[in-house]
């Protein structure tokens, strides 16, 4: 049992049943979370106890609420296993990323279909041979988002989660580290990043959803470094996800299915 206050609250996230909807937004950064809300139809603030802040309101009438989860895979860690148990069903990280193709700009946006796990806290719960792999209903909801804003600038694929912004993603530190860049991008992976292998291998084991879409900041190939770079497409798809995989849910409901399907869709 997850430690809480006497009024059920989650000892991280300060957060108790019916705090939060279903469909949750996930950024790193905690300054994220008034640039996500800025776009619902209303929003109220529920809890900001450390890198936890959290807001719950509504986008294009649906339920929805983002919690920032901070840096790093164990943060990750801590938001699935305690949003979930008070409720949360479907995760969608809203992340910034470094691109290692040489064909990413910044700016354009890397949706996840997979990551390799090099986060390790992903270990503490399953082999490390176990897959991290997003919902396939999160995958689809994302790219159509995507394609509903009418972006191009988006690319699909495998993304690289470490436990290290600076060694981990052989960036120079004051001792020699083992650069596993090379075999990455021989690979087809897209992009680095902390957090969604964690969440994918987590939302797999306990039966969640989760997808991720990150805007690049950087690209590794060029030495290009643009902060802030489509960090509002990126938020424009997650926010659009959610009302899609709503109507979707609610379409599998009516129909009494468990699974999306394309002709249920179409």
């Amino acid at each position: 049992m997850h430690p809480a206050d006497v009024n059920g609250r989650q000892y991280h996230i300060g957060c108790r049943k019916g705090d939060l909807a279903e469909y949750l937004l996930v950024p790193g950064d905690p300054d994220r979370i008034p640039k996500i809300a800025k776009f619902w139809d209303s929003a109220r603030e529920v809890s900001c106890h450390r890198e936890f802040r959290s807001v719950t309101g509504a986008y294009k009438g649906i339920p929805i609420s983002a919690l920032s989860s901070g840096i790093g895979p164990a943060c990750m860690s801590i938001v699935v296993n305690e949003a979930s148990t008070i409720g949360v069903h479907t995760f969608i990280r809203v992340g910034s990323s470094g691109a290692i193709q040489e064909n990413i700009e910044c700016g354009d946006l890397v949706i996840s279909s997979a990551a390799v796990r090099l986060d390790y806290t992903s270990n503490c719960y399953i082999l490390p041979e176990y897959p991290a792999v997003a919902n396939h209903e999160v995958l689809l909801a994302l790219i159509e988002a995507a394609e509903a804003l009418g972006l191009s600038n988006y690319h699909v694929g495998i993304t690289a989660t470490t436990s290290d912004f600076y060694a981990g993603q052989n960036r120079p530190t004051k001792i020699q580290t083992i650069n596993v860049m090379p075999a990455l991008q021989k690979a087809g992976v897209l992009n680095f990043e902390m957090e969604t292998a964690t969440l994918f291998t987590l939302a797999n084991i306990y039966g969640l959803r989760a997808g991720a879409v990150c805007a690049v900041y950087a690209n590794r190939c060029t030495g290009k470094f643009k902060p802030g770079a489509g960090e509002e497409d990126a938020i424009k798809v997650a926010n659009e996800a959610v009302k899609i995989l709503h109507e979707w849910d609610e379409r599998k409901k009516a129909k009494g299915k468990k699974w999306l399907y394309l002709s249920l869709v179409t």
